[in-house]
């Protein structure tokens, strides 16, 4: 290896390492969002019972989350270019937190159907910006296993959500 190929491919070994924490915890906001649905889902009965629900307005907890989810992850493109990748992430990330302990202090169903879609409009980029940071961190063979480990936490992360809130 002469010395212009070792000092090209230092930086690019640097980068990539220097990528990892900030993957890390994008992947971990993503399963903690995945995560969320499925627990709600399975355990909408008992969120039901403890609000004083009725099953029509059970069914809006879920609803809810999901139609504002639905609306927001087309614009993450756009939001993207907005603020950036880092902020839009920081913010949607942030929204979902501080809307999930208002989702756990609901005082009646009224109010857990008010906060479920503010809780779905502020989380929904953080799945889209996982995959769009993967694809900018990593290259070549780092960015089949970046999509592989995105892929094994949309699957793993769903299922473990069930077991939890079941």
């Amino acid at each position: 290896m002469t010395t212009a190929t070792a000092s090209a491919s230092a930086p690019a070994e640097t980068s990539w390492i220097r990528s990892l924490l900030p993957f890390v915890v994008m992947c971990f906001g993503m399963f903690i969002a995945l995560l969320d649905i499925q627990i709600v889902a399975s355990s909408l009965q008992d969120i039901g019972g403890g609000l004083s629900a009725s099953q029509d307005e059970i069914s809006w907890v879920q609803t809810a989350y999901l139609i504002a989810e639905i609306c927001v992850i087309p614009l993450s493109g756009w939001l993207t270019r907005v603020f950036s990748t880092r902020w839009l992430f920081t913010i949607s990330a942030a929204g979902f937190t501080l809307s999930s302990m208002l989702c756990g202090i609901a005082w009646n169903i009224e109010s857990m159907i008010m906060f479920r879609p503010l809780q779905g409009l502020l989380g929904a980029s953080m799945i889209p910006t996982v995959f769009t940071s993967s694809f900018h961190y990593f290259q070549g063979p780092r960015r089949v296993y970046s999509a592989a480990i995105i892929g094994t936490i949309a699957s793993v992360a769903p299922t473990l959500g069930s077991v939890i809130g079941g």
